[in-house]
Parts: structure tokens; sequence; C-alpha cells
């Protein structure tokens, strides 16, 4: 008798994701080839453009479309669809951004690494476009690594040792290690890492919410590995240009690291963000002044996100 396929539903979010969601369903039957699909659900935050119509189509896995209503954000649309998956056996749950494409066999390689004890998210190696490494593991954030990348930046931080907490050194994406968070927009989650760590935080609206959960994870004892043998092409990149998506990353940075930690480190590390962003407005950049807006001035924080 065969030993039975790892059953894994894939969990994509979508939010006006009409010219890339094609391209991430066609690419899932190859991806998930070796392993047992039981569903992929697409959960929509109330698309304005033809998300859902697509996510109807004929594809070559099976779709489910869950309509949130609203636009409460990933982690909201990420539990809506792990709720729709309730009453289904699974080993794992692979939650994927709509503008990432796994490889042929990459999901059968991340669920190899689930079965190693306590392991319980794996993330993949991440491709830009053209083919380029995607740097996308990280350290656990610190007061000194927020520091160091603020003066220096992040990615020359990130190829000094362990100064920086976003690793760019492009050879330590060579080897299978473990990490304290990566990307979210492709991870595998395991059954039982699943049911003990919970539902994703749904006060992170956007970024910062993988971030938590992977964070979290390890609280309860269960270690985020990074494979670098399963791979994705991930377009993304958007957050680094769009002032919004950008200050909305850097308050939830500083969010998450409040909630960890005491009030003197916390103060600490606000501090470390602030400069950061204030050395990169005076070069210019939009993003950072949206950053600097949103963090030093919480009463016009709002408007700064819809600006």
């Amino acid at each position: 008798m065969s030993e039975q396929r790892f059953r894994v539903a894939i969990v994509i979010v979508t939010y006006n994701s009409a010219d890339v969601l094609p391209g991430c369903l066609a690419s899932l039957r190859d991806a998930a080839k070796d392993t047992c699909l039981v569903d992929v659900v697409v959960a929509d935050n109330r698309s304005s453009d033809d998300t859902a119509e697509i996510a109807k189509r004929g594809w070559d896995v099976p779709v489910t479309l869950v309509q949130t209503g609203r636009n409460g954000g990933y982690a909201a649309a990420v539990n809506a669809a792990i709720e729709d998956l309730r009453n289904t056996e699974l080993d794992g749950i692979f939650v994927l951004n709509p503008d990432a494409r796994p490889q042929p066999g990459a999901i059968a390689v991340l669920a190899s690494a689930l079965e190693y004890p306590r392991r319980g998210i794996v993330y993949p190696r991440l491709l830009n476009a053209d083919g380029s490494l995607q740097p996308s593991i990280r350290r656990d954030p610190t007061v000194l690594r927020a520091l160091v990348e603020s003066v220096f930046g992040g990615s020359r931080a990130g190829r000094w040792g362990t100064m920086g907490e976003l690793i760019t050194d492009p050879m330590q994406y060579e080897y299978a290690r473990p990490v304290a968070w990566g990307t979210g927009a492709a991870m595998l989650i395991g059954a039982d890492a699943l049911r003990e760590v919970g539902l994703w935080d749904e006060s992170f609206l956007l970024y910062g919410e993988e971030t938590e959960y992977s964070l979290r994870a390890k609280d309860f004892g269960w270690q985020p590995w990074y494979e670098p043998a399963a791979v994705v092409e991930h377009i993304g990149g958007e957050s680094g240009t769009n002032p919004v998506l950008w200050a909305l990353l850097t308050v939830n940075r500083v969010k998450l690291f409040r909630r960890r930690s005491g009030r003197l480190s916390s103060a600490a590390y606000f501090a470390a963000v602030v400069l950061g962003e204030f050395l990169r407005s005076l070069g210019g950049r939009r993003t950072a002044r949206a950053a600097l807006v949103a963090l030093v001035r919480p009463s016009r924080r709002l408007t700064a996100l819809s600006a």
C-alpha cells in the first residue's frame, strides 16, 4: 500500500487581483504534484474588478471562492478561508499571494520539510520575475538591528553577519535553515501548528500579520524554517514604492515590536525606526515622509494613509 500523500489546501487572499490571479491559479496543478491538493480557497476582500469571476472559471485544480463581503485585511481573509476549511482533513495550509507562482513540485518539497518534529511553518525561496533572488527571510527584530538598518540601510546591514533583520546575503539563501519569519507571499503551515497557534491576528490590516503569526508560532515551540529547494516566483515589491503601503508596513512593524517588548526597548525601537525614515526623507523619498507622518503624528495617521 502506497504512503498517503500530503493533504494540502491552498489559501489565496485577493483584492482587485484580476491581473495576476489567472497566472497563479494556472501554476497550482504542477506546483502541487506529488501531494493531494484538496482545495484552493480564494478569499476575496470585496474586489471591484473581475477577480471573483476569474476564480469561478474552470481550472485544473478545485477552486472555492469565499467572499468576505468587506476589505477587512489580509489576516481576516486568511481566517475566513481557514473557517471554510474547518471540517476538511488536512496536513497543512499553503498561504499564497495571488501574484506568486510556485514552481512544479514546490509544495511537496515544503511538505517534506514539515516532517521534522516541531517545524510548523516552512518558507520557500522567492525569486523576482527576472529570476533574481528576492530577499525574504528575517531574523528576530531587535533595537540594534533596527538602528543599524536605519543608519546603513537594510540591504547593506543584511550582509553584515547578523546585524540586519532582513537577510540580504545571497549565500545565506543557499541552504535550509531556521528563521524567525519570512515574507508571507508563500508559506506552508502544518495542521498541528495551525491548531495550536490558532487564527491570524486581524488587528494588522496589512503587513505584520505574517510576522506576528510566525513569532507567535515560535512562542509555542514551533520552528519556522526556510527551504531553498522549493521555489516560488513572486512579483510583489509595491510596498517599497507606494507611500500608503510603506507607511502601513512601518507603523505595523513598530506596533508588533511594542506588543512583544517592554517600554524602554519599545521606545528605543521606535526612535531607531523614526531615525531611519527621517534620514531617507532627506533624500526626497515620499514613502519615508508618509511613514514619518504616520509614526510621529498619530492624529494624522489616517490622512497619511489615504493620501
